[in-house]
C-alpha cells in the first residue's frame, strides 16, 4: 500500500497546531477565569519549599503550560519575590501539574470535540459578560484539543503500514536510550510537552508503540520541555538562571533514575492498568503522574542540595531588582502611627530611586541600543507599579486609625507623591516602547535630535533625583532648585519642537522620526511636572 505522504503530513500538522492553540486558549480562558492572579498567588502563599510545589500544581493546572509556570518562576526570582528554594519547589508541583493534561486526554471524547467547540463559539460569541466568554473559551479550547488530537491520530495510522517505522519502534524497545533522545528532541522543536505526550498517548492508542518504547519517549519529554526555561533565563539575573538549571536537572536526574527502573516501573504501570482497567491513553497518562509525583517525593528532600550544587556550577552575584517593601510592618499601625507613617516614607523614597534607575536604564537604552537596558527597565517599572499599590494599602490602612494633624499632613504628602512616582514610571516605560518602535521599524534620529535628547534626559534625570532627595531630608532648598530645573525642562521642550519642526521642512528628518522625537521629548517633559509636584508638597509645608 502506497502512503499519501502529503495528506499524511498536513493532517498531522494541522492537528498539531489546533492542539497547541487549544490548549494556550483553554490556559488563558482559565487563568482569566481565576482572576489572573497568578504571580500574586506564586509570591504571596510560596513561603515554603513544600508550599511551592502545591501552588506549582495548582498554578500549572490553571493555565495548563508546566513551561508557562517555570517561566512566571523564573521571572520573580529574577526580580527577587522568590528564593531560589521556593522556586525549586514550584517548578516540581509545576511537573506534576502538567500531566493534568494527559488525564484530560485520556478521558477520549473526541467524537463530541466538534459539539463541544460549538457551545463554546456560543458563549465567546452571543454573551457580553466576560465570565461567560472566558467559560467560553475554556469550552473552544477544551473541544479543540481533543479535535487536534483527533487529526494528529488519523495522520499517524498509516504510519503502521510503514516498515521503517516499525524498526524505529523495535529498536526504541531494545535500546530504550534512543527513545528518551526522540522523545527529549521532540518536545525540544514543538516546545510543548503536553502536545507530545498527545502525540504519544495516540501513537500508543494505535498500537504503533509498545510500553517498553513508549516510557522512555515519556521520559524524553520531560526533558525536551526544559528548554523553555533555559530560554526564559537567557540574559536574566544570576538566580533565575539557577532556576532553569535546577529544572534541567531535576528532570535528567528523574528520567536517569527511572531508565534504570525502567523493568519495575514497567511492571508497575501493566500492573495498575489491569487494576483500573484503563485503555492505552490513560496508561500513558497514569504512567507520566506516577513518573512526576515520585521523582519529585525522591528529590524533594534534596532541594537545600540543590540550590547549593547550583549556586557552586552557576557563580556570580545575585543582582536582582527586589520588588517586594522593604519597610512596611502592619504591627506598627495600631501601636505607633507616627513610626508607620516614616516606614512608609523610607518606602516611597526607595520607589523614588527606582524611578531615577528606571530613567537612567532607559537613556542608556536610548544611547546604546542594547535591549538588556530596556529589560531591566520595564523590571523597574514592575517593582514601581507593585510598591505602589502596596504602599497605597499600608497608607490606607494607616488612615483608618486616629492620627494627629501633623502626621495627617505627612500621609497626605505620601499618598500624592506615590502617585507622582508610579507616573514617572509610566512615562519612562512609554519611552523604552517609543525606542522599541525605533529598533522595529529601523527609524533614524537626527545627529542634532540624539544631542536635544540627551541634554534633555540629563536635566530629567537630575530633576527627579533632586526630588527625591529633597523628599528624603525635608530640603527646602533642593525642592526649589527643582521647581527651576522643572522650568528648564519646560524651555528645552518648547525649543527642540521648533527645532525638529525646522529639520522636517528642511527634510533633514523623517516624518516617523519627528515622530519619535516630539514623543519622547512630551514623555521627559511630563515627568519633568511628577518631579516638581513632589517639590511642590515639600515647599507647602515647612515641617515635616
Amino acid at each position: 500500500m502506497e502512503l499519501n505522504w502529503q495528506e499524511m503530513l498536513f493532517q498531522f500538522l494541522g492537528g498539531l497546531g489546533i492542539f497547541l492553540f487549544s490548549i494556550k486558549y483553554m490556559g488563558d480562558g482559565l487563568q482569566k477565569a481565576a482572576g489572573d492572579k497568578l504571580r500574586d498567588i506564586l509570591d504571596k502563599y510560596t513561603t515554603n519549599p513544600f508550599m511551592g510545589v502545591l501552588v506549582g500544581i495548582i498554578v500549572t493546572v490553571l493555565i495548563q503550560s508546566s513551561s508557562g509556570t517555570t517561566v512566571i518562576t523564573v521571572g520573580l526570582v529574577s526580580a527577587g519575590f522568590m528564593t531560589l528554594r521556593q522556586a525549586i519547589g514550584v517548578i516540581m508541583g509545576a511537573n506534576i501539574g502538567t500531566t493534568i493534561t494527559a488525564f484530560i486526554i485520556g478521558l477520549d471524547v473526541g467524537a463530541y470535540a466538534l459539539p463541544i467547540m460549538a457551545i463554546g463559539a456560543f458563549l465567546i460569541f452571543f454573551f457580553k459578560k466576560n465570565s461567560f466568554k472566558n467559560v467560553g473559551e475554556v469550552i473552544f479550547g477544551f473541544g479543540g484539543l481533543f479535535l487536534g488530537l483527533e487529526l494528529m491520530s488519523g495522520g499517524m495510522k498509516p504510519l503502521r503500514e510503514l516498515q521503517s517505522f516499525a524498526e524505529l519502534t523495535v529498536s526504541m524497545s531494545d535500546i530504550p536510550l534512543l527513545g528518551v533522545v526522540v522523545g527529549t528532541i521532540f518536545t525540544l522543536i514543538v516546545q510543548s510537552s503536553s502536545a507530545t505526550v498527545g502525540i504519544l498517548q495516540g501513537l500508543y492508542a494505535e498500537n504503533l508503540i509498545d510500553l517498553n518504547a513508549a516510557l522512555p519517549i515519556l521520559f524524553g519529554d520531560n526533558i525536551g520541555t526544559t528548554i523553555t526555561t533555559v530560554i526564559a533565563s537567557l540574559g536574566a539575573s544570576v538566580a533565575a538562571k539557577r532556576a532553569a538549571a535546577t529544572h534541567v536537572l531535576f528532570n535528567i536526574v528523574g528520567t536517569t533514575l527511572f531508565m534504570i527502573l525502567l523493568v519495575p516501573f514497567t511492571f508497575y504501570v501493566e500492573w495498575l492498568s489491569g487494576l483500573l482497567a484503563l485503555d492505552a491513553k490513560m496508561q500513558i497518562a497514569f504512567a507520566h503522574g506516577s513518573f512526576n509525583i515520585a521523582n519529585t517525593a525522591l528529590q524533594f528532600p534534596l532541594i537545600g542540595a540543590w540550590a547549593l550544587f547550583v549556586t557552586k556550577i552557576i557563580p556570580g552575584d545575585d543582582v536582582t531588582i527586589e520588588y517586594k517593601p522593604k519597610h512596611l510592618d502592619y504591627h506598627f499601625i495600631e501601636q505607633s502611627p507616627a513610626v508607620a507613617i516614616g516606614q512608609a516614607k523610607e518606602e516611597v523614597i526607595r520607589m523614588g530611586d527606582f524611578s531615577v534607575q528606571g530613567l537612567t536604564e532607559t537613556y542608556k537604552y536610548l544611547t546604546t541600543g542594547n535591549k538588556k537596558h530596556a529589560e531591566t527597565g520595564y523590571q523597574i517599572e514592575d517593582a514601581i507599579n507593585n510598591l505602589d499599590r502596596r504602599i497605597t494599602d499600608y497608607l490606607i490602612e494607616v488612615s483608618s486609625v486616629n492620627i494627629s494633624p501633623i502626621e495627617s499632613a505627612r500621609h497626605i504628602t505620601l499618598m500624592e507623591t506615590v502617585g507622582d512616582i508610579e507616573r514617572i514610571g509610566d512615562h519612562f516605560e512609554n519611552i523604552i516602547e517609543l525606542l522599541d518602535y525605533r529598533d522595529i521599524n529601523k527609524v533614524v534620529l537626527t545627529e542634532q535630535a540624539m544631542e536635544d535628547l540627551s541634554d534633555m534626559f540629563s536635566l530629567t534625570i537630575e530633576t527627579v533625583q533632586k526630588s527625591i532627595r529633597a523628599l528624603d531630608t525635608n530640603d527646602m532648598k533642593g525642592a526649589r532648585m527643582v521647581a527651576e530645573k522643572e522650568d528648564l525642562i519646560d524651555k528645552m521642550e518648547r525649543t527642540f519642537r521648533k527645532n525638529h519642526i525646522l529639520r522636517l521642512t528642511e527634510g533633514k528628518c523623517t516624518v516617523q522620526g519627528g515622530i519619535v522625537f516630539v514623543d519622547i521629548v512630551s514623555n521627559l517633559e511630563r515627568i519633568g511636572d511628577h518631579a516638581v509636584n513632589i517639590a511642590e508638597t515639600i515647599l507647602g509645608k515647612r515641617s515635616y
